[in-house]
């Protein structure tokens, strides 16, 4: 297996190349090349290809030096030119970074196989998220995945019909009686109201109001 693994902290690339390095999985079959920046990695992409070689998967940073000739201007640039340059390879993207619209911009533009946050590694998962994306999983961590959670909520919470769902609710409207007042189907209204329950992670209708009210969404 052809591992790369790129970030512009050297003592960084070590400690993932150790960790996952040590685990029976990879501690036979695996060849790791080491890149610092977009530049370096761009060309041991296309190396790779060129030799027949190609990774199997890329564990890259985010927060990468610019390759402007090929605008490549971060990590999630590079991992969208691996997947688009190498589709087989898998990419597992690491940042530092825990604002809301940064995470949500890389779920939304490039989709890597993984997303993480630095401060959500350790030693022992990182082998084993890669695992779980080299068999076919997506996986994001719980940073993440709060983030994204955020974003979703703002998204769900501007449109005007979800507002006057719980509006109507929070009044004492029945679910069942929701139509006469909304121009959509009962289905319909019953799934946007799912949908805020996991956004808001509640499970019953009166707790997704009480959220939706404290968090200013109402």
């Amino acid at each position: 297996m052809n591992i790369l693994i790129v970030d512009d902290h050297p003592l960084t690339v070590e400690g993932y190349h150790f960790s996952i390095a040590k685990h029976p999985a990879f501690l036979d079959n695996s060849h790791f090349s080491k890149a610092y920046n977009c530049e370096t990695a761009y060309q041991m992409i296309h190396e790779s290809k060129e030799q027949q070689l190609p990774f199997d998967l890329a564990v890259i940073d985010f927060g990468l030096p610019a390759y402007e000739e090929k605008n490549i201007k971060d990590g999630s640039y590079l991992a969208r030119h691996i997947m688009e340059f190498l589709p087989d390879c898998k990419v597992a993207i690491i940042t530092a970074h825990t604002e809301v619209i940064i995470i949500y911009d890389v779920i939304k533009n490039t989709r890597p196989h993984a997303l993480v946050v630095k401060n959500d590694i350790t030693p022992t998962n990182l082998p084993l998220l890669l695992l779980d994306i080299l068999n076919g999983q997506q996986f994001q961590s719980e940073t993440v995945k709060k983030c994204n959670q955020e974003i979703w909520k703002k998204e769900l919470m501007l449109d005007d019909n979800n507002r006057l769902i719980l509006l109507y609710l929070s009044k004492g409207n029945k679910l069942n009686d929701l139509h006469l007042l909304i121009p959509l189907a009962p289905a319909t209204l019953k799934k946007r109201i799912n949908k805020m329950k996991e956004a808001f992670n509640v499970s019953d209708t009166y707790s997704l109001i009480q959220q939706a009210f404290k968090q200013g969404f109402v």
